[in-house]
């Protein structure tokens, strides 16, 4: 499942597929399968502006989807949310995608995946929280001893 979060597209197939959905839309219509290949390589781009246009995309297809077709879209949208470290985000996706396939592997795989990601950026938090407070206690310990010591003076 790492790989597929971590996958990157090839600038040429991203150009490729923009290159497909954009004569489509000039024509008017742009069908489900050009605008999810597009979606596709734009969640894998390293460019967070193209993952964000790519979640757009993917959104609009689940909102215009019967729930047999939503099972791509639904995880693609969790990967992509991953990869943007929402980690909330994917989870309440790839639960939806669960709620309707309860057996799916890869999106049991990928509620693993995020929820390991969230333990760790929750322990990450509160790591980073608890420096904050060490620093703080520090820092008024420190004016403590100072302004007891220019009393005692």
């Amino acid at each position: 499942m790492e790989e597929v979060v971590t996958d990157t597209v090839a600038p040429e197939d991203l150009k490729k597929f923009e290159k497909k959905f954009n004569a489509e839309l000039v024509k008017g219509s742009v069908s489900k399968e050009a605008q999810f290949e597009y979606a596709w390589c734009l969640i894998r781009s390293k460019y967070t502006n193209d993952i964000v246009k790519g979640i757009q995309l993917l959104e609009e297809l689940v909102h215009k989807s019967s729930k047999d077709d939503q099972r791509d879209y639904l995880f693609y949208l969790a990967v992509a949310n991953y990869r943007l470290k929402e980690y909330e985000r994917a989870l309440k996706y790839v639960r939806t995608l669960l709620r309707n396939e309860p057996g799916n592997k890869q999106g049991l795989e990928l509620e693993k995946l995020i929820k390991n990601a969230l333990k760790k950026d929750g322990l990450v938090g509160m790591a980073i929280v608890g420096g904050i407070g060490l620093g703080v206690a520090g820092l008024a310990g420190l004016i403590g001893l100072a302004v007891s010591k220019g009393a005692k003076s």
